[in-house]
């Protein structure tokens, strides 16, 4: 089978970069369209990013040279893809409607935005937790009227380092958490050129971002009944998103209370032992080990352990008693890989060997 044809809408972005350094060299998709404003369309790509390509690895000549579509003309932009990943810079109510457009114009979308991570009928993956929430895609598309076009999206950066750390513990009954994420600037589409502010500097708060920290996960292990996703009742979490002068890299700091406490023994064999869907389907962004704790003291460090399995692996050490929860330890997730564009890629490559995405 031929590659599939994927469009980038918000390509200028840094998520849309990510997703271009992701996809260049896909075994299963290709760069065939990229969007963005009606400020930037019609403009060769590398001149749309001009002194704002905030990658590690060089613009290739191929993707420069692509002329940018306006993400708004839905017409143009489905004359050249299969199917699109969405990273657009607009409100929520705005990502919605253009979202939905896309899909009721039979183009699959797959988003990296929060519009619709809230849409009963829309999964939101982690493909190693909930890859059966795709089967709600059918009536999503009865919704919308469609025979192709649906929505999937990822959830926010700010939970991927602490949800996987906690799945494979769900068996003893996990009732309260209590979490501190600490948020690279990368978060926020920013590095330290353009935040100079955030050198030597913490900023408590992110906007919306403790609300979906404790809010997301609960759809994240959720149940399809009938036409929607029910969302879980437990655990109960509490949470605090810091904003902290690292690049890339969300380190959380997680208290845990268990209806059935394991023993440390029995939680780190839980971590070493763990599979995912993404694991045994051999994804082409999936860790080969998708949990890993390590025994040092000062690890996992943002600096050092963000790139993990290509910045997919999750991170975790320091699992320790706590004097008010049963336990405590911190993981760490790369936030612009696992926790963004490489998080919705990997949920592309689940729909793609699911058999949704043509």
């Amino acid at each position: 089978m031929s590659k599939l044809r994927a469009g980038i809408i918000g390509a200028t972005g840094m998520v849309g970069q990510r997703f271009i350094t992701l996809i260049e060299n896909h075994p299963y998709f290709q760069i065939s369209a990229l969007a963005a404003s009606p400020s930037s369309a019609g403009k060769k790509y590398g001149d749309a990013v001009k002194g704002r390509w905030m990658m590690s690895t060089p613009l290739s000549d191929d993707i420069a040279n692509m002329t940018v579509l306006n993400a708004e003309d839905i017409a143009a932009v489905k004359e050249q893809v299969d199917f699109v990943f969405c990273a657009v810079n607009l409100s929520k109510e705005e990502t919605r409607a253009m979202e939905e457009a896309y899909a009721k114009a039979e183009i699959p979308v797959v988003s990296n935005n929060s519009a619709h991570r809230g849409t009963a009928d829309v999964p939101m993956l982690i493909p190693e937790i909930n890859f059966a929430h795709t089967d709600v895609i059918a009536s999503q598309k009865k919704r919308l009227g469609t025979t192709k076009g649906f929505i999937s999206v990822k959830p926010n950066c700010s939970i991927q380092s602490y949800v996987p750390a906690l799945e494979p513990l769900r068996k003893y009954g996990i009732k309260e958490v209590n979490v501190t994420t600490f948020q690279a600037i990368s978060g926020a589409g920013k590095n330290f050129d353009t935040w100079p502010e955030m050198i030597d500097n913490v900023i408590p708060y992110i906007g919306g971002e403790e609300e979906k920290s404790e809010k997301e996960p609960l759809k994240v292990w959720g149940k399809v009944e009938g036409d929607v996703i029910v969302n879980a009742t437990t655990p109960v979490i509490s949470a605090q998103c810091i904003r902290v002068p690292a690049s890339d890299g969300h380190l959380a700091a997680v208290s845990v209370r268990f209806e059935n406490k394991p023993t440390i023994e029995e939680i780190k064999e839980a971590w070493a032992t763990y599979v995912g869907e993404a694991q045994r389907l051999e994804l082409p962004h999936a860790p080969q080990q998708f949990l890993t704790y390590f025994e040092e003291d000062n690890r996992p460090q943002t600096r050092l352990d963000r790139d993990l399995y290509g910045g997919m692996g999750i991170s975790i050490g320091r699992l320790r008693e706590d004097n008010i929860f049963d336990y405590k330890f911190v993981c760490l997730s790369h936030n612009t890989l696992r926790g963004a564009a490489g998080g919705a890629v990997l949920g592309a490559e689940l729909l793609y060997k699911q058999g949704y995405l043509y």
